[in-house]
């Protein structure tokens, strides 16, 4: 595709055109309230957050808004630390790795000195609590989310009566509500009250509201200066209201419609000058205005909007009809396709729920969170954690879900500067593996986990894969910048090792692992390397299609050429480190150097097979069982090598009851269907959904992959909506493993290149050609690795990839091809 035909496919919007597909029951349900937080169900808007715990006697509704974080306005870049860095580079280059470690330890201890921090965590509001007397004996319960509207439901009977509690976080107009009902007049009575575990926080009552308001934490040397205020307003249709000093009394009513609404003193993340009680109130009084009808049907319409691109249908079992906690539980020995399809599609939920445009992005909780002080501070760790929530973005079609990352990256990019320029001596930014609210990017937890300064790299691909999938050039020139300046970063830090004259960043770390004990400091590792490889030809290929900057690229693609090439060590492993430090006993969480295999695409079946066997020999040595998002990880890793069933182990092993322990490395899923860690982080939710994305598409060599990794499970299904690179959306149903009808929509024009299995032959509107030759469509560019290094010892007994037939045709933007088997 020439230049001039991208630009004007960049104009062009993408939009949904597969409907239809009957869509399964897409509700998560229970025969009894939650127990605790991790059965409790979530809610969410972007910027809200509601956890429903669904007691009859005492409703809990447990409340997030995304800015509510400790802390105030601040970097945490220590000054003074350039020599040592240059010391540890060449502590590190003379081989004397634990001195090296030992002066990075010094030089960034694992508790924050005095003056600075290691990051703010994200706080919980409180609860709100609807308390009914006399409902503590009730029968006939029922509970369930229904992702499909984003719509919470309880119901129970006490004393005959039957009662009922709908609960949204309402997209349109960015409130909390409540409606309860019975099916008896006068029978609504109820106590509205709330708590908070935030030191400085109030309840009071005025005009018949209940207001709770509070200011988050002060934590290391910073001081809590974010303010929130929260107002609940109760609609009753009969029945009385009795305002009392901290808790509205409600008695008698037909119906109560409550509505909650939340706001902050957060305008960006150095300026905390807006006025919560103003922003709150003003939210509270346009919803008002609307009948509960006109409120449900427009959050579910903007909901809709996003969840109903993508439908999926992987079969049928009884199973379906259980409670959710019992086929969790159930699962590894029964037949229940649907709750997988529940279960990519909650992936979803979740991403829509806590990333909309214009808000903060989706934390390592997303935007749940009940503590004052949660696991890892429930920040946005960006070793892999970040980055994996997003991972479904572009690929099951919630392109605008991004919006809050890269809107993140921007502020990033201004606040990077200062580590940059004071800890590297380097033009650019960087950041190293964890940010919050005040956009962070100086070391954090010590020099034995945080002195990894590849954030930027690694958050940067987003945008281009963003590029890649919506050819929106204008989003291209808008976050070049980012682009560039995360690319100068590398281009000043990168280092010539002494042994082969490679470039490489040093130092540096492979994501909190270890080689030596106790000792992880070290120099071209080989996610680093993967890393900027991407990140270099990321700003060469922008450059071009801009036409911009020829005499910067010019020096990136020097320096390009000097990075090191993968290595398959001793073990026949992709080697981690620059040298074969790797243990064949290592189960590690973190399999960072696999970063080339997923979520980049420098290693393929079909073009470096090599690599490929000695990815799988690592994964197969460092074991399935892992944390929720390893776990994760590694479905899309299997995907990858073209393996379904293993893939599907991995899902199967996800979907596993977590245990009740609160720390440790066991993996699975609570009863609400959120990941375990444990505790509960969200990215294995996310990194699932792309998995099962990945068995069934892939778009990142050259061409569009049907079914490449579909497991003996997954027979027949169909599945519609999905996004590949190059502004292609997909629906394709299979039978027997085998693809029976596709459809494609171009939205931007262009070669599209099918890989279909050997035998697969389709009939359409258009002729399927043989390929030939590279793919001529832009996005589909394969950049060109270096041959690895094979070390003597290693046995590669090779690796076969399946049999598969290219074939091309011409698309015109708009037009959709229809395709089914002969």
């Amino acid at each position: 595709m020439n230049r001039i035909k991208i630009i004007a496919s960049c104009l062009l919007l993408s939009t949904s055109i597969f409907q239809g597909i009957a869509q399964q029951k897409l509700k998560l349900q229970y025969d009894k309230p939650a127990a605790n937080w991790n059965e409790a169900l979530p809610l969410g808007n972007g910027r809200l957050g509601a956890m429903v715990f669904g007691n009859p006697q005492k409703e809990e509704l447990q409340l997030n808004e995304e800015t509510v974080w400790a802390g105030e306005p601040g970097n945490n870049v220590p000054k003074n630390v350039f020599s040592n860095i240059e010391e540890i580079r060449k502590l590190i280059f003379e081989g004397k790795n634990k001195e090296a470690q030992d002066l990075a330890n010094n030089t960034f201890p694992r508790q924050a000195p005095k003056d600075l921090n290691y990051g703010m965590p994200y706080q919980t509001v409180g609860s709100l609590w609807i308390e009914f007397p006399g409902h503590a004996n009730y029968s006939d319960y029922k509970r369930d989310l229904d992702i499909e509207k984003a719509v919470s439901s309880v119901s129970y009977k006490v004393n005959g009566v039957t009662y009922k509690r709908e609960l949204l976080t309402s997209f349109s107009d960015d409130i909390i509500l409540v409606k309860l009902t019975a099916d008896k007049k006068k029978s609504i009575s109820f106590t509205l009250s709330a708590t908070s575990p935030q030191v400085m926080s109030n309840f009071r009552t005025q005009e018949n509201k209940l207001f709770f308001e509070g200011t988050s934490g002060s934590v290391d040397n910073k001081t809590g200066k974010l303010k929130y205020v929260g107002e609940a307003a109760c609609t009753l249709k009969g029945g009385s209201l009795t305002v009392e000093a901290d808790k509205l009394t409600i008695k008698g009513a037909d119906e109560v419609i409550i509505r909650i609404a939340i706001a902050t003193n957060f305008k960006n993340y150095k300026d905390l000058s807006a006025n919560p009680i103003e922003k709150a109130a003003a939210v509270l009084a346009k919803a008002s205005k609307k009948n509960y009808a006109e409120s449900f049907q427009s959050h579910v319409t903007a909901y809709q909007k996003y969840f109903n691109r993508v439908s999926l249908y992987l079969g049928d079992s009884p199973q379906s009809n259980k409670t959710t906690d019992v086929r969790i539980k159930e699962f590894a020995n029964s037949y229940d396709p649907q709750l997988v399809a529940l279960y990519f599609q909650f992936g979803r939920y979740l991403l829509i729920s806590s990333s909309q445009p214009g808000n903060q992005p989706a934390n390592l909780q997303g935007i749940w969170n009940h503590k004052l002080n949660p696991a890892w501070d429930s920040k946005y760790t960006v070793n892999i954690n970040t980055e994996m929530n997003y991972w479904p973005a572009e690929i099951t079609n919630l392109s605008e879900m991004h919006q809050p990352l890269f809107s993140m990256l921007k502020d990033l990019a201004e606040t990077g500067k200062e580590s940059a320029s004071e800890m590297y001596h380097a033009r650019g930014w960087n950041m190293h593996h964890n940010t919050d609210l005040w956009r962070m990017t100086g070391v954090v937890d010590g020099g034995f986990y945080g002195l990894w300064p590849m954030g930027g790299a690694w958050l940067t691909q987003h945008l281009w894969q963003h590029y890649l999938y919506t050819g929106d050039c204008k989003f291209l020139k808008e976050y070049y910048p980012v682009l560039k300046g995360a690319a100068q970063f590398y281009l000043d830090v990168l280092q010539e090792e002494p042994e082969h004259k490679w470039l490489v960043v040093a130092p540096s770390m492979s994501p909190e692992n270890t080689y030596e004990k106790s000792v992880g400091v070290s120099a071209g590792t080989t996610m680093d390397n993967q890393l900027v490889f991407d990140t270099f030809n990321n700003i060469v290929n922008a450059s071009k299609i801009l036409e911009i900057d020829r005499p910067f690229v010019d020096s990136v693609s020097v320096a390009l050429k000097r990075l090191p090439p993968m290595q398959i060590g001793q073990y026949s492993q992709l080697q981690e480190w620059l040298h074969d430090w790797d243990k064949p006993n290592d189960h590690h969480r973190h399999i960072s150097h696999l970063y080339g295999l997923f979520p980049s695409g420098q290693i393929s079946p079909f073009r470096t097979p090599q690599l490929v066997e000695a990815a799988k020999n690592t994964l197969i040595s460092r074991g399935d069982v892992s944390t929720g998002w390893s776990m994760g990880w590694k479905v899309n890793w299997w995907a990858r090598l073209l393996d379904g069933n293993r893939a599907f182990k991995l899902i199967k092993d996800q979907l596993s009851p977590a245990p009740t322990e609160i720390k440790g490395e066991s993996g699975g899923t609570y009863p609400n269907l959120l990941d375990a860690h444990p505790p509960f982080q969200i990215d294995g939710n996310f990194g699932c959904t792309a998995g099962i994305t990945e068995m069934l598409l892939q778009s990142y060599d050259g061409a569009i992959y049907l079914l490449p990794a579909l497991p003996d499970d997954f027979k027949s299904g169909k599945v519609t909506g999905l996004k590949a690179r190059g502004g292609f959306e997909v629906a394709v149903e299979w039978e027997n493993g085998k693809v029976k009808q596709l459809t494609i929509k171009s939205t931007l024009g262009g070669n599209c290149r099918l890989r279909l299995s050997s035998g697969v032959k389709l009939n359409g509107d258009v002729k399927l050609d043989e390929a030939k030759g590279e793919n001529s469509n832009s996005f589909y560019k394969v950049e060109t690795i270096k041959e690895p290094l094979i070390a003597e010892k290693a046995s590669l007994k090779g690796f076969k990839s399946p049999d598969t037939q290219l074939y091309d045709f011409n698309t015109t933007a708009g037009k959709v091809y229809v395709f089914k088997a002969k």
